[in-house]
């Protein structure tokens, strides 16, 4: 079930608001897309990011692909547990998973992502 309180990306990353910082993340979608992941890249906090651009990579047994950051805005942490252990993004992707928080600099961003029902549909096209 994809969460309703968060918004999403066309690259499969979540995003939840918090006020001016935002939690982002990659769906259970697209942890079963990747398989089994081997790496994990994470820019530091103090980096500056910008919406649909990459701000770190994801490897796994099938493929190593760019993370997109979902707004544009300044890394404040970075959830270094997550690069020590993979079983947080496919057991808790939404949660203990999350991969950095960004101090938002563009809050109209939020609103040209995806709502967990245009996600739902958005994925079910991408299966095949």
């Amino acid at each position: 079930m994809t969460p309703t309180d968060l918004r999403y990306s066309m690259t499969h990353e979540w995003a939840r608001p918090e006020g001016d910082v935002v939690t982002m993340g990659i769906t259970d979608f697209a942890v079963a897309q990747l398989g089994d992941i081997v790496f994990l890249e994470l820019p530091m906090p103090g980096k500056m990011v910008t919406k649909d651009a990459p701000l770190g990579v994801i490897e796994s047994v099938k493929a190593a692909v760019d993370l997109n950051s979902p707004i544009t805005g300044e890394i404040v942490e970075t959830n270094k547990a997550v690069t020590e252990n993979f079983d947080l993004l496919t057991g808790e992707p939404y949660a203990g998973g999350w991969m950095v928080k960004i101090k938002v600099s563009e809050p109209a961003e939020i609103e040209q992502l995806m709502d967990a029902k245009a996600y739902d549909t958005f994925t079910q096209s991408q299966a095949h």
